[in-house]
């Protein structure tokens, strides 16, 4: 007993208070993160991604495709993970040769003045000086406005909704705010609810018209899917009628609210998913 005694009175004695506390080396001295470099950009973009940023697709979904056989590039199948695309290759998804560039959508609420095009060799003002600081992304509008027509205007580069936007079959409305010369009668109304006849396209069919609340009777609300040129202008003026002002109020459910004459503004999300649901 008396040597166990011993060698526990021989151990070294630990300092009182917390023996786990860790003894920190350098105490009292700054600390410095280690910063990890940044990776270089080599201008190469994983297949994946390219897929995903031409609006096809996510990305997972795209990692899918591609393990069917679904991309080329180059001409070529790819079906490894994680391939990357060099820049200047020709990628192709399904057949179809796509672009990476991220989608943009721009809504602008026109004023008169401007000519719905991306050049005019008149050298005229065109909807692309309203839009030319909104993004470095190749856009263009979605159908037309004549240049004295207000209101919204639809800009992309998404080319698959611009054709699902611009095609009769999906029946995308359009709503307009027409100030004519004189006062329309209830008989008017009528008349264009039951088609109007234009020469050459055929009957003018309109999804609705009417008279504005609070408004005098030389104000009117129509409503059209139709994509035909000026077919709002040349609706009244078969029936006699001169239109003033014509502003576009609504177009895909989009409207102009809070947004000021020749002002502009980026979907959101929620409106591009649902402009892709019509």
């Amino acid at each position: 007993m008396k040597k166990r005694q011993e060698r526990r009175d021989a151990s070294p004695k630990r300092p009182a208070g917390n023996s786990s506390k860790p003894n920190f080396k350098n105490a009292g001295k700054p600390f410095k993160p280690r910063l990890k470099k940044a990776p270089v950009d080599d201008g190469t973009i994983r297949l994946n991604k390219y897929i995903a940023n031409a609006g096809i697709c996510s990305r997972r979904e795209a990692d899918e495709f591609i393990k069917t056989g679904l991309a080329q590039v180059n001409g070529k199948v790819v079906t490894e993970m994680g391939y990357k695309v060099q820049p200047g290759d020709v990628v192709k998804f399904d057949g179809k040769t796509i672009s990476a560039e991220k989608n943009v959508y721009i809504l602008l609420n026109k004023p008169k003045g401007f000519i719905t095009t991306t050049r005019d060799e008149k050298d005229r003002k065109t909807v692309m000086d309203l839009i030319a600081n909104a993004t470095t992304a190749r856009v263009f509008p979605v159908g037309r406005l004549d240049r004295a027509t207000t209101g919204l205007l639809l800009f992309t580069n998404d080319g698959y909704l611009t054709k699902k936007l611009t095609h009769p079959s999906h029946s995308v409305r359009k709503i307009y705010h027409v100030k004519l010369n004189k006062k329309a009668t209830h008989a008017d109304l009528e008349e264009i609810k039951k088609g109007v006849r234009l020469i050459p396209e055929g009957i003018a069919v309109v999804d609705n018209v009417s008279f504005i609340e609070g408004k005098p009777k030389d104000e009117v609300g129509i409503e059209i899917h139709i994509g035909w040129n000026r077919v709002v202008r040349r609706i009244f003026e078969k029936l006699g009628f001169e239109i003033e002002s014509l502003d576009r109020v609504s177009f895909g459910g989009l409207t102009k609210k809070n947004l000021k004459r020749g002002d502009w503004r980026k979907l959101d999300e929620k409106e591009v998913s649902f402009l892709k649901m019509l």
